[in-house]
């Protein structure tokens, strides 16, 4: 029973993390592209600016590494410091490597007696016991979110989609960018193409530029979206959606989001 209580608290603070719209989430691994194995290391932080250490650390109780043939591989040196935190993992076999953070939760929103607003988180039934009787205008949100990076050793190999959620559907893979050629990204949403998303990118270095100068995209009917990356470096990306197609009865708005870390070469 303290392990289940523990890992809906963990899941709750994920989602929390995640909905927040002051601050950005994000993985930053020390490489993307292997000629052969060897470790690599994902610094995992939320902060003010994407790729730099300003807020606080990302907990790593929802995060996950799966190979190429979909086993879990395992976090070595797992740290969660001040301002952010660290894990390892060594990509022992050809292909394509997945670090994947799922949270999916509820929030509910209301106003008290006293028309003050109120906040609460956690299971659906957990905010129903939270809402007073008397309370307006309740609300109550599904939250759906994935946040993912990519490394491969030698060939990459192809990326599976679940068919839940938000998720990108790689035409050019996330390990085969260069900055001198242009690159196709599918996006799906339960599985069917995510018709006019709209699409972010922000390269790094943001503490040494005057702007965010972040790229704005709009997936076509079919949910794609092409782009040419200005330079090489990091980018990270981000999407968001929303719709009333909830897994959650109390919920009448389900809200989505996707965010990857990419690395295009020069």
């Amino acid at each position: 029973m303290m392990l289940k209580k523990h890992a809906i608290v963990a899941a709750t603070l994920a989602l929390a993390a995640l909905s927040a719209q002051a601050h950005d989430m994000w993985f930053k691994p020390s490489s993307t592209v292997l000629s052969k194995s060897d470790w690599v290391t994902v610094d995992a932080a939320v902060s003010n600016d994407v790729f730099f250490f300003n807020h606080r650390p990302l907990g790593l109780e929802n995060v996950k590494v799966t190979g190429p043939d979909g086993a879990t591989v395992e976090m070595k040196n797992a740290h969660k410091g001040e301002l952010r935190s660290v894990f390892d993992f060594k990509p022992e076999q050809p292909g394509t490597y997945r670090v994947t953070m799922l949270a999916n939760g509820v929030m509910g929103g209301y106003k008290d007696a006293n028309g003050q607003p109120k906040r609460v988180r956690g299971t659906a039934e957990d905010i129903l016991k939270q809402i007073p009787a008397d309370a307006k205008d309740v609300r109550i949100t599904e939250n759906v979110r994935r946040m993912e990076t990519f490394v491969s050793v030698g060939k990459p190999s192809a990326i599976a989609n679940t068919g839940k959620g938000l998720e990108m559907k790689p035409v050019t893979h996330p390990n085969d960018l260069v900055s001198s050629e242009e690159a196709t990204f599918g996006f799906l949403l339960d599985g069917k193409p995510a018709a006019n998303l709209e699409v972010e990118l922000v390269a790094d270095g943001i503490r040494y530029r005057d702007g965010v100068s972040a790229i704005k995209l709009r997936a076509d009917s079919n949910g794609m979206v092409k782009v040419k990356f200005p330079r090489a470096g990091l980018f990270w990306l981000s999407a968001d959606a929303q719709d009333d197609k909830t897994t959650v009865p109390q919920a009448k708005e389900r809200r989505l989001g996707y965010v990857a870390t990419l690395e295009v070469l020069p």
